[in-house]
C-alpha cells in the first residue's frame, strides 16, 4: 500500500508541476531539449582538438576562450535583437548560423580558420538565448515562471546529460559526424521555432509608434542599453549573477584541475561531476515545488552561500566519496539558484525590455566563463587549490550578502501582459511604472534606444 500510495503522490505531483502552462511554452521547450541533445562541441571541443588535430594544450584552451568570447560579443546583440527584431526572428537567425558554423568548424583545418569559426559558433549559439528567455517571460504567467524556468533548466540538463554519454561513443567513431549531428539538431530547433511558436514580443504602447498618446508608454519606448546601466538594483543583481556564476565555473575548471593535481584519474572526475546532472534530473522539478511560491531573496541569499561553501568544503576531500558529496552540496544551491535568478531578471525588467535585460544577464555569465578559467588557474598554480576553494567560500558570502540588501523592498510582480493573459482569462494591462524611484521607469524619455 505505501508503493501505490508513493506512485500516486508522485504522479499527482508531477501532474501540477507541468499543468497550467500554455501550449507555446511546450513547444519552447522542445526547442530546448532538442538542442541540448544535439550538444557536442562545447564538451568535446578540447579533445577533438588535442587528440584528433593534434593541436597543443594552449591551443585548445585559446580557441575555448575565443568560444566564450563570441557569446559574451553577442549577449547584448542578441537582447537589442530580441526587442527590436522580435524574439522568434532573433531564434531562426541565432540557430540557423549556429547549424551552419558547427558544421563548418567540423571541415576547417587551419588554426586560425578553427579559431575563427569557433569564434562565431560561440557567438551564434549564445545569441538566442535572451530571446529564449524573453519569449518564455512573455508567454508564462508570472505565478508560474520560477516553475517554468526550472522545467527549461532541466530540460538543458537532461538534453546535455544524455548527449554526453552519446556523444563519447560518436567522437570514438568520428568527430566530423558530432559536429554535422550538432547542427542537423540545431537546424531542427530553428524548424520548431518557424513551424509551432508565434511572435510573443509585447505590443509596444500607443501602436509601436515613437509618439505614443498619452505620454503612459514613454518610459517603456524608451527602454534601451542606457536604461540597464543605469538601473542601479538590476546591475547589482548582474553583478552578484558574475559572482555566483564564477563558483559555478569551478564545477568544470577548478575542479578537474585540483583533482589531477592530487593524483585523481580523469575517470574519478567523471564520476564525482555526474552527481551534478543525475540530482538536477531528479531533483529539479521536486525541488521547483518547494521553492515556487517562496521569497526570492531568501532563495538567492541561501543558494549563494551554499554555492560557495559547497566548493569550500571541496578543500577537505580526500577520496572520490567526499569530493562528490561536495558535488551534492553545490548542486542543491544550483538547483534553487538557476530558476530563481531568471525569474528575479523578468521580474525587475520592463515589459518592452525583456530582451535586453535578459542579454545584460546573459552577459555576466558570458564573463564569468572568460575569467574563471584565467583566474583559477593562476590562483591554483601560486597558491594552491586550498585557496581556490577558500576563494569560493568568500565570494559565494558576499554574493549573499548582496542579495540580502538587493532584495528589500522588491518590486511587485507586473500584471499579466500581452500573450501570457490569454492563457489566465484576464484583460491584457499596461504594466506598472513605479519602480520606487530605481530602474527603467525612473529613466527620462529620450534615452537611446539602442
Amino acid at each position: 500500500m505505501p508503493s501505490v500510495v508513493s506512485v500516486r503522490a508522485f504522479r499527482h505531483a508531477a501532474r501540477e508541476t507541468v499543468s497550467g502552462l500554455p501550449r507555446e511554452f511546450w513547444w519552447l521547450w522542445t526547442s530546448t531539449l532538442v538542442n541540448r541533445l544535439g550538444a557536442f562541441v562545447a564538451t568535446f571541443m578540447a579533445l577533438y582538438l588535442t587528440l584528433d588535430r593534434g593541436y597543443s594544450a594552449s591551443y585548445a584552451g585559446l580557441v575555448a576562450a575565443l568560444h566564450g568570447l563570441g557569446g559574451v560579443v553577442s549577449s547584448l546583440g542578441g537582447g537589442v535583437m530580441a526587442d527590436r527584431l522580435g524574439r522568434r526572428p532573433t531564434m531562426l537567425v541565432a540557430q540557423t548560423a549556429t547549424a551552419l558554423s558547427v558544421a563548418a568548424l567540423g571541415f576547417v583545418h587551419h588554426p586560425l580558420a578553427i579559431a575563427g569559426v569557433a569564434f562565431l559558433v560561440g557567438m551564434a549559439s549564445n545569441a538566442s538565448r535572451p530571446a529564449v528567455q524573453a519569449m518564455m517571460a512573455d508567454i508564462v504567467r508570472p505565478e508560474d515562471r520560477v516553475r517554468a524556468f526550472s522545467l527549461n533548466y532541466w530540460a538543458i540538463n537532461l538534453g546535455f546529460a544524455i548527449s554526453s554519454m552519446g556523444a563519447g561513443f560518436i567522437a570514438e567513431f568520428s568527430y566530423l559526424a558530432g559536429f554535422l549531428i550538432e547542427a542537423g539538431m540545431t537546424l531542427a530547433c530553428a524548424i520548431v521555432v518557424f513551424l509551432k511558436l508565434p511572435e510573443s514580443r509585447p505590443e509596444q504602447p500607443g501602436g509601436g509608434g515613437k509618439g505614443g498618446e498619452g505620454g503612459k508608454g514613454a518610459p517603456e519606448e524608451a527602454v534601451g542599453l542606457g536604461t540597464v546601466l543605469r538601473d542601479r538594483r538590476f546591475m547589482g543583481v548582474v553583478g552578484l549573477s558574475f559572482l555566483v556564476a564564477f563558483i559555478f565555473q569551478q564545477g568544470a575548471i577548478g575542479l578537474p584541475v585540483a583533482m589531477g593535481a592530487a593524483g585523481f584519474t580523469p575517470a574519478d572526475y567523471g564520476m564525482a561531476i555526474a552527481v551534478n546532472g543525475v540530482l538536477i534530473v531528479a531533483l529539479q522539478i521536486p525541488v521547483t515545488r518547494f521553492i515556487q511560491h517562496r521569497d526570492p531573496g531568501r532563495l538567492l541569499v541561501v543558494s549563494s552561500v551554499l554555492a560557495g561553501y559547497g566548493f569550500g568544503l571541496t578543500a577537505f576531500a580526500g577520496s572520490v566519496g567526499v569530493f562528490a558529496l561536495t558535488v551534492c552540496v553545490w548542486t542543491l544551491a544550483e538547483i534553487v539558484n538557476a530558476p530563481t535568478q531568471t525569474g528575479l531578471v523578468v521580474r525587475l525588467s520592463p515589459v518592452h525590455g525583456r530582451g535586453r535585460y535578459q542579454g545584460m544577464y546573459t552577459l555576466s555569465w558570458a564573463v564569468a566563463s572568460l575569467v574563471a578559467p584565467l583566474m583559477s588557474g593562476v590562483v591554483i598554480d601560486r597558491y594552491g587549490a586550498e585557496w581556490l576553494w577558500g576563494l569560493c567560500a568568500v565570494v559565494g558570502t558576499a554574493a549573499g550578502a548582496g542579495y540580502a540588501v538587493l532584495m528589500r523592498r522588491l518590486p511587485a510582480e507586473e500584471p499579466v501582459t500581452g500573450p501570457a493573459a490569454a492563457h489566465t482569462g484576464e484583460p491584457a494591462t499596461e504594466p506598472a511604472t513605479e519602480r520606487a524611484g530605481e530602474g527603467p521607469a525612473a529613466a527620462p524619455a529620450d534615452v537611446a534606444t539602442a
